[in-house]
């Protein structure tokens, strides 16, 4: 039986009765607006991660000052993000361990031990050296006798050669002595093997040895008392370069089955570098001392440099930072000017000088045991065999015997001429080689003379107010051609 029009009629306005009635249904949320799950309480301080991810983290959000997200945000725990790629999961998995082991390159000296700095003496700091686990050590002596040491004593030794010998130590001598003395209780036979380089026999290619035979100095007062008695003997040139001494030290420490031996080199100039070498570029002296302390790395042997004179020493001081990456951090510069013209007392600046120069070496000893290369015979050593002390000097020989070895530091008499003296005295023939190269820059051809007669390059030569030979005023300079 079929509805009536007027009960589908009634039928109706009952539903629209009904629904006025009844409230409106809400209507349905907005897509924008959807939440995978509860959306934090608005006091939370975290509502900024109830975002999605997607639309969250288009960039790294900035951490907070003392949280490091190695780890997933807070956030995660709710909606993880979508995963990375694969290819960038490796870019950073590959960074990450670059970096470790970058760094553990770098701070590998910095797992041992080191000493302090508050000492007084020289005695305090031989203490502390014992304390940080440093058991033995062999000293090693190379000399520099460059051109160069006749005028970097301008402001720092009273305008006197750096290797003057007279009443007074010149730096030399202080710095033999000091370092001497520290690490003397760690020498088993107090034996110092001592070399001179950059001399007219030796330049930048060989070393000499303190005695014909190349036998070493019996503790620190023979080598200074040896050191006086070749100085009159020795002419100086160069150029500059610490291969020839650091490689003689590596082939004494191959000779002595790789026993720990720290290298003392005390020098009045930088590396040799030429006027035309490029900024970026080594010289070929800086090329060869780096490739040497590099190479060092591989045997138990600390370097030690000592800058004395008045410099510069700029290069000197970035030099590290340039040599490659080493087996360990076997070289550290010093400059001993700088530290003995403290306004401190004199045993102060000697402690002060001593604690420089050693406070690395614990931690390289240790660095050696842990490398395994203390006591190792590696085969790698160059095998120099150093020349013989320039001729003149064998009349002293007798301090080679056991009967005659001092015991003291040897008196101040006439017996050790004034070094001025001597440069005038034609103690050894004059080379080519020296009348053409510039005395300071030992590469450029002298192409500058003074009034006094000597001879020098105009690069070097311009800004000087002195005669670098006779220290006699310039009061004429002529170009020549």
């Amino acid at each position: 039986m079929g509805v009536t029009p007027s009960k589908e009629r009634s039928r109706y306005w009952d539903e629209q009765s009904f629904n006025a009635a009844s409230p409106p249904p809400p209507p349905p949320p907005p897509t924008t607006t959807t939440y995978d799950f509860a959306p934090p309480p608005p006091t939370t301080t975290t509502t900024s991660y109830g975002y999605a991810p997607a639309t969250t983290y288009d960039y790294a959000p900035p951490p907070p000052p003392t949280t490091t997200y190695d780890y997933a945000p807070p956030q995660y725990e709710y909606a993880a993000p979508p995963p990375r790629p694969p290819a960038e999961t490796t870019t950073t998995t590959t960074t990450t361990t670059a970096t470790t082991t970058a760094y553990r390159r770098r701070a590998l000296d910095r797992r041992f031990s080191r000493i302090s700095d508050e000492y007084h003496t020289v005695e305090q700091v031989t203490q502390a050296l014992a304390q940080a686990g440093l058991e033995s050590s062999n000293l090693i002596v190379g000399i520099d006798f460059t051109k160069s040491n006749e005028w970097t004593g301008k402001y720092s030794f009273g305008g006197r050669s750096l290797h003057h010998i007279g009443d007074v130590p010149n730096p030399y001598e202080q710095a033999i002595s000091i370092i001497g003395r520290t690490l003397s209780n760690f020498d088993d036979d107090n034996l110092i093997p001592c070399f001179g380089f950059g001399d007219a026999s030796t330049h930048d290619q060989d070393v000499f040895s303190f005695y014909p035979d190349g036998n070493p100095c019996n503790g620190f007062a023979e080598a200074l008392a040896r050191y006086r008695e070749l100085v009159p003997h020795v002419r100086l040139a160069g150029p500059t370069s610490f291969a020839p001494i650091i490689e003689m030290a590596m082939t004494i420490v191959e000779k002595s089955g790789g026993q720990y031996h720290v290298l003392l080199i005390i020098a009045d100039g930088q590396v040799t570098r030429s006027v035309d070498t490029e900024t970026g570029q080594l010289s070929p002296q800086e090329q060869q001392t780096v490739d040497a302390i590099v190479k060092a790395s591989e045997f138990p042997l600390s370097i030690i440099l000592v800058g004395v004179g008045d410099g510069p020493w700029d290069t000197m001081k970035e030099f590290d930072d340039n040599i490659p990456t080493r087996s360990f951090d076997n070289f550290q510069f010093v400059n001993f000017t700088e530290i003995m013209s403290k306004n401190i007392p004199q045993s102060r600046k000697e402690a002060v000088f001593a604690l420089a120069a050693l406070m690395e070496i614990p931690l390289q000893y240790k660095a050696t045991l842990q490398l395994g290369i203390l006591g190792r015979r590696t085969s790698k050593s160059r095998g120099r065999v150093p020349l013989p002390p320039p001729s003149g000097s064998y009349g002293a020989y007798s301090f080679g015997t056991e009967t005659s070895k001092p015991t003291s530091f040897p008196p101040n008499t006439s017996l050790y001429p004034i070094y001025e003296n001597t440069t005038t005295a034609p103690s050894a023939p004059a080379t080519s080689w020296d009348d053409r190269v510039c005395p300071i820059c030992l590469v450029n051809p002298k192409d500058m003379a003074f009034g006094c007669g000597h001879q020098t390059c105009c690069e070097c030569g311009g800004s000087l107010e002195s005669c670098p030979i006779c220290r006699s005023q310039i009061q004429t300079r002529i170009k020549l051609y």
